[in-house]
């Protein structure tokens, strides 16, 4: 299983409102997550902004392929953009690069 850790950043007057959303995902953005293999998928929000997400998959190129050929994702996409700095004209799910491992203790 490989995890899976990136960052990105929320902008400061939409935090509330990127809570809001998070606490009342689709439910079929949930259910497409799972079936294209996202799990233990978390999102951790810090008060300036930092946006820290950490998920575990069996190929996450595969994952976010997946992903991003339902067309739920789309919809998600479209609504969550304009919540994010500096995407350089990415939607969020193409700017989460992972990022590298240096150490595990399991």
């Amino acid at each position: 299983m490989q995890r899976v850790c990136f960052l990105l950043k929320v902008r400061q007057d939409r935090r509330e409102e990127y809570r809001e959303r998070h606490a009342a995902v689709w439910p079929e953005m949930l259910d497409a997550l799972s079936a294209t293999g996202w799990h233990n998928y978390s999102l951790f929000l810090r008060e300036d902004g930092l946006l820290v997400g950490y998920l575990e998959t069996e190929d996450f190129a595969k994952a976010q392929a997946a992903m991003a050929a339902t067309e739920v994702n789309a919809r998600w996409q479209a609504e969550m953009g304009d919540f994010f700095e500096a995407l350089d004209g990415d939607r969020p799910d193409e700017a989460m690069k992972p990022l590298t491992e240096v150490f595990h203790l399991a």
